[in-house]
């Protein structure tokens, strides 16, 4: 027996060696901004926007494992393909749409964090928490290399298990549960639109893109012994791009479900701080509940501020043609770690402008849905283009899946637009 035990564990353990961008990217979409989002969709709608979640996992998967491909088959950014195989003007509409979205979502996760927190700790305020956990970040991103932050990212991707915990300290209709999500209920309001256009912009996040192409990059050149991207890295590649998704679905289900099961039905409908969120939990669901969902924010915050971050330095790095890299030391790359730096402090200094964390965290969420779709039409392009992909390029389904995207997301966001001008 105890070989067999053994081989078990083997396998698990090579298994999860094998998982790496696309645990670490699937897992910070999961961010204090999607577990706002996704509380908030819970607790107004109850069970009704279940179905997002099986509609999101093919259509992420797919969007990170062309950014992924991109990124093994070129060793470069999305930033970086753009700049050399396309007019500048584009490279600059892809910067200015991605900036003020991702700089408000670094703001609101600091402030979610700090918020979480002192719901464990009362006795030391809120904004301490906020600038204690932004040292914390910058300390690790700014000394510790590459290979050790990719390590360090993965294991802190653990946190979002507490979320498969939560639903079952409390009694759930699993019965309602299966009918929501395979047999979706939708409302024509303007409220409604708004949460889902939410999922969807916390979901299949800009951010992502560029941070999968250029991970996939990074780890290619660290671990292989060639650049010549094979049938074997291209199945690895598509095994943790397609786990780290299910991942990110999973949790997304998970947060949806326990706030639809505890809030909603109590009358809990608007969620205004992520205090609440958790605070609304604890007389109905008890303190381990509410502990739980305290502990995911702040692992999360911890696991998706240096991927957001760190998507923006490569981005300007590879622009600008910076010395840039999460391997290199800080006198080696200094305009890339200072865009990390002042990211991280004027999200820091967000959180004084009065905005409360959970309005800024839907707000960079429905920003990143509206986004989304010129982004989802620059990755389809590059992912299409021989003279960059070579034998590469998409194929059927990538294609079937990349435009079903596209057309949810802009669908979905005009109708938003359409919807704020609705009397």
């Amino acid at each position: 027996m105890e070989p067999k035990k053994y081989n078990a564990f083997n396998k698990i353990g090579r298994f999860f060696k094998v998982l790496g961008p696309g645990l670490v990217t699937g897992s910070s979409d999961d961010d204090p901004s999607g577990i706002a989002t996704y509380s908030q969709a819970g607790a107004q709608f109850g069970f009704s926007t279940l179905w997002t979640a099986l509609i999101t996992f093919p259509l992420m998967a797919s969007m990170q494992e062309m950014c992924a491909r991109i990124g093994l088959v070129t060793t470069k950014g999305l930033t970086s393909t753009l700049k050399v195989h396309y007019p500048k003007w584009i490279l600059w509409v892809m910067i200015i749409f991605s900036f003020p979205a991702i700089v408000l979502n670094i703001g609101a996760d600091i402030a979610g964090m700090g918020a979480a927190a002192n719901l464990i700790i009362p006795v030391v305020p809120t904004f301490v928490f906020s600038i204690i956990f932004t040292i914390l970040i910058l300390l690790a991103v700014v000394f510790y290399p590459y290979q050790k932050i990719a390590a360090i990212l993965k294991w802190v991707c653990v946190t979002l298990l507490v979320y498969f915990m939560v639903p079952f300290f409390t009694k759930i209709n699993w019965a309602d549960v299966l009918k929501s999500t395979f047999l979706p209920s939708i409302h024509f309001n303007k409220t409604y639109i708004s949460i889902l256009v939410g999922i969807l912009g916390t979901t299949i996040s800009p951010y992502l893109f560029f941070w999968q192409a250029t991970m996939e990059a990074e780890d290619i050149k660290h671990n292989a012994h060639t650049i010549i991207v094979n049938k074997k890295i291209l199945n690895t590649m598509r095994k943790d791009v397609d786990f780290g998704m299910l991942f990110s679905n999973l949790v997304m289900f998970f947060i949806i479900l326990t706030c639809g099961a505890v809030l909603f039905p109590n009358g809990i409908h608007e969620i205004d701080t992520v205090e609440e969120a958790a605070l609304a939990l604890k007389p109905i669901a008890g303190n381990m509940a509410y502990l739980l969902f305290a502990v995911g924010i702040i692992g999360t915050g911890f696991l998706a501020i240096p991927v957001l971050s760190g998507s923006i330095s490569y981005m300007l790095a590879e622009t600008f043609d910076w010395n840039q890299g999460l391997d290199k030391k800080f006198f080696e790359a200094k305009p890339f770690y200072y865009v990390i730096i002042i990211s991280l402090v004027v999200g820091l200094f967000i959180n004084f402008l009065g905005i409360s964390p959970v309005q800024g965290l839907i707000y960079s969420a429905i920003l990143y849905g509206l986004t989304s779709p010129i982004i989802i039409l620059i990755v389809l392009h590059i992912s299409n283009n021989k003279k960059i992909m070579g034998v590469h390029v998409n194929g059927r389904l990538s294609n079937i899946l990349g435009w079903l995207t596209f057309a949810l997301m802009a669908i979905s966001a005009a109708a938003l637009i359409y919807l704020q001008f609705e009397s």
